[in-house]
């Protein structure tokens, strides 16, 4: 990086969770470009500042402009910040590829596993670019759009097999209101942070179907014990699972209805069928595109996921609502572990 200019970043999308990152870093000295899908979104951010599909009540810094080209969001770009559906990353970075720099640093904030591969998504970006796992970092915590908009309080981990890397972009992130940790283990951030939104359909499900807070807190606590055993086994250290990018990010999607993966649930435990929630929800919901590919994973290291292995029959319609219920609350007793 240039230390002569302050460092460039590109963001795509101009989604809701793309746009807190872009204020977060712009907050820091960096220069932002989004990369909008929409034109009208583009030229609202260069013109007024603001973001009108996801935050028109917040004014954005004037160090942020957006463009519909990719090529002209990554010239000089020092990091490549990726915030798209999970499911669309490979055709969509196969077209953006030529266009990334050398030493451009991938800092992915995706929290999906991918269908049919059953990769995450730091290992799609190395298959399609060819881009090494040092130049890959993950960012990933309890981090609700909406409240860091608001400078609200925040923290998240950031992931990278390179340490100098991993540095390079906590420095790019670290505000007044936003705390980065660094971590080594990118396989725990990435999996916590895509096991955790099907739990939170787990739990927004209970919601809605007027269940407490005590099965809630059942399904939260279960539901970390079921992530850390695929998560270890796939690699990665239990403590990642206890911290912000595993325990944190769980607890903030599963309690929030700020969280979309919780309100899709709450809209399924109150009756609506999947067409009726999907349009009333109106953003991705990861959880729903990937359950079934992280239970492919379980089932591939012979691991239980009793929660996620539900929620996937109950969203392709092998279980109706109360059978799903009754499917958990009916198993063995067992030690806790």
């Amino acid at each position: 990086m240039n230390q002569d200019r302050p460092a460039r970043a590109a963001v795509f999308s101009a989604g809701s969770w793309g746009t807190a990152v872009g204020k977060i870093m712009a907050d820091t000295g960096t220069h932002v470009v989004m990369h909008a899908r929409r034109a009208e979104i583009a030229d609202a951010i260069n013109t007024t500042h603001h973001n009108p599909g996801y935050f028109p009540d917040i004014e954005l810094p004037h160090t942020v402009s957006a463009t519909t080209d990719p090529a002209t969001a990554l010239d000089g770009a020092d990091f490549l910040v990726l915030s798209i559906p999970a499911q669309s990353l490979r055709t969509s970075l196969a077209a953006w590829a030529p266009h990334i720099g050398p030493d451009t640093v991938i800092v992915s904030l995706m929290k999906g596993i991918e269908t049919g591969s059953g990769l995450r998504a730091s290992q799609v970006i190395t298959e399609v670019t060819g881009i090494p796992t040092e130049r890959i970092a993950v960012l990933s915590g309890p981090n609700l759009a909406r409240e860091i908009m608001d400078g609200q309080p925040a923290a998240a981990t950031i992931a990278c097999p390179d340490e100098a890397a991993a540095h390079r972009v906590q420095r790019a992130c670290h505000t007044p209101y936003f705390r980065p940790y660094t971590s080594a283990d990118v396989i725990g951030c990435e999996l916590g942070g895509a096991v955790k939104n099907v739990i939170a359909l787990a739990v927004g499900i209970a919601s809605g179907m007027g269940l407490g807070h005590n099965a809630q807190a059942m399904l939260i606590t279960r539901g970390l014990a079921e992530t850390t055993r695929l998560a270890t086994a796939m690699g990665a250290h239990p403590s990642t699972l206890a911290g912000l990018a595993g325990l944190g990010d769980l607890v903030a999607t599963c309690s929030s209805p700020l969280s979309r993966n919780r309100t899709f649930g709450h809209h399924l435990g109150q009756g609506m069928t999947m067409a009726e929630a999907t349009a009333a929800t109106r953003q991705t919901t990861e959880g729903v595109k990937s359950a079934q590919a992280i239970l492919a994973l379980a089932d591939t290291h012979n691991i239980e996921m009793p929660i996620t292995n539900v929620i996937s029959a109950l969203l392709h319609e092998k279980v109706t609502l109360d059978q799903a219920a009754g499917a958990l609350m009916q198993r063995p007793p067992k030690p806790e572990q």
